[in-house]
């Protein structure tokens, strides 16, 4: 044998000694933290049931509202002292160890969003002393630690029998519903940080304004949208009533620009009270997570943008799993939950192969077209009718911008008041003029796919070159 394997094995021999006469868990004497919870409870807390509850990141504040309701203002609110011990230590280890000295401390405070412009002081480390139906408990509330390995936020519960301690956890998770900051607002959310999964960051959003007249599109398209998402959710008691689902799944395509994501806007507008979840880009991963909490704050819009792009990665077994993820989700909620998902894609041809694969997660898809005359008559008033500009120009530019999208007009309305400005003046019908001939001209480059447009309208308008040079880009 190897000398070094020798000493090796009687180094290990000496750590299996020193390991057999380390106390048990149970013969670990009480911290003086533990002390003071066997005082409230009247009885050693390393011999009562503990139950333990894992919370989202994101709902710590509605966990802290919670308790704070729950326990009153009679209750005692302790922190915890005690060094390197309390990021790693459960529960247990901290009312009982043979090392460390855990010991009641100052509460800990993190401030959290509650609103695009409000926040709470928010307990992040905090030990709650008080009684349910008269009987003594225990609540200790800790907020995520990623770098320990502590992905969510966790209250641990011990008391004198397991139905009162099983009881204030029935109890917490329905205050938390009930309290929710998120519900009624406006979230978007961003993946966990240190690559764990589930929800990292929520970030609250202004609820918009968008009034039905600024959304152009063809008659009767927006009527329709607007009675799969809004009428249904209106009418939630009576169809409930007549035994009819509430959960429903729009889709919303066509080509970039043409007003996909005012349209959500505007639902989001009329909904108001509506908890309203976005979902975009890598946080499309989060549908799961994103789902169960619209259905625990419902009635809730669930918006996911661009969806194809989770599609568009494809991997050895065809499409990305993530999208099949996605429409999963969308059916894994009960009917009767008063939740609407609405999907934007530019490509509706990457979605349809998932679509035939997971049939009835989407109810109702639309196309979101590029604007007929009528419409861009409309979107260039509703971009220039403030703007000292005649009737007549705005007519003119409407017929001349054929096949192009809601997108462009904005622009070539901001391009003509920008010539203007440029000279310290007031925008004129010739600004307009120049301002539109100049992104006509662009459209046999790159601004064409910037702010979209029709190919063949690239052809009519470059006597048939433009259009080979606009499917260069797709």
């Amino acid at each position: 044998m190897d000398p070094r394997d020798d000493d090796f094995l009687k180094d290990l021999h000496r750590l299996v000694q020193r390991l057999n006469r380390m106390p048990e868990a149970e013969d670990a004497p009480l911290t003086p933290l533990g002390e003071r919870v066997a005082d409230h409870l009247g009885a050693d807390p390393t011999g009562l049931p503990m139950v333990s509850e894992s919370v989202p990141p994101h709902r710590l504040v509605d966990l802290d509202l919670a308790l704070d309701a729950l326990a009153g203002d009679d209750a005692e609110v302790l922190g915890l002292r005690g060094g390197r011990h309390l990021r790693h230590e459960e529960f247990a280890g901290l009312l009982a160890s043979p090392y460390a000295r855990i010991q009641p401390g100052p509460v800990e405070y993190v401030s959290v969003p509650t609103g695009p412009d409000t926040s709470r002081q928010t307990k992040s480390t905090a030990l709650r002393l008080f009684r349910v139906d008269g009987m003594p408990v225990a609540a200790l509330q800790r907020a995520a630690d990623p770098q320990t390995g502590r992905e969510t936020a966790t209250l641990d519960v011990v008391a004198a029998s397991p139905e009162v301690a099983s009881g204030l956890l029935a109890e917490v998770r329905r205050l938390m519903a009930e309290l929710s900051v998120v519900r009624g607002n406006v979230v978007s959310f961003a993946r966990g940080e240190f690559g764990h999964h589930g929800i990292g960051k929520m970030t609250f959003l202004e609820r918009p304004t968008v009034t039905a007249d600024q959304v152009i599109l063809p008659d009767g398209l927006l009527d329709r949208i607007r009675a799969h998402v809004v009428d249904i959710g209106g009418r939630a008691g009576d169809l409930r009533a007549r035994g009819q689902h509430l959960k429903r799944g729009v889709l919303l395509y066509g080509p970039p620009g043409t007003g996909k994501t005012l349209t959500i806007r505007h639902l989001i507008h009329e909904t108001p009270g509506t908890t309203v979840v976005l979902l975009q880009g890598a946080a499309l991963g989060l549908i799961g997570e994103a789902a169960a909490l619209a259905r625990a704050m419902s009635p809730a819009l669930v918006v996911l943008e661009d969806v194809d792009l989770v599609a568009a990665d494809r991997g050895d077994f065809g499409l990305q799993p993530l999208l099949f993820e996605v429409l999963d989700a969308l059916d894994g909620l009960d009917g009767d939950a008063d939740v609407a998902f609405v999907l934007t894609t530019n490509r509706a041809e990457i979605l349809e192969p998932a679509l035939a694969a997971r049939p009835g997660r989407v109810d109702l898809a639309l196309e979101i077209p590029l604007p007929d005359l009528p419409a861009r008559q409309q979107l260039f008033q509703v971009y220039g009718g403030g703007l000292p500009l005649s009737a007549e120009a705005l007519a003119t530019a409407a017929e001349r911008a054929e096949g192009v999208t809601a997108s462009f007009v904005k622009e070539v309305i901001r391009r003509a008041v920008l010539r203007a400005v440029s000279d310290d003046r007031d925008v004129t019908d010739d600004d307009l003029a120049v301002a539109l001939d100049a992104m006509l001209e662009d459209t046999r480059g790159i601004s064409r796919v910037l702010f979209g447009g029709d190919a063949a309208a690239d052809a009519q308008a470059t006597g048939g070159h433009g259009s080979a040079e606009f499917g260069m880009f797709g």
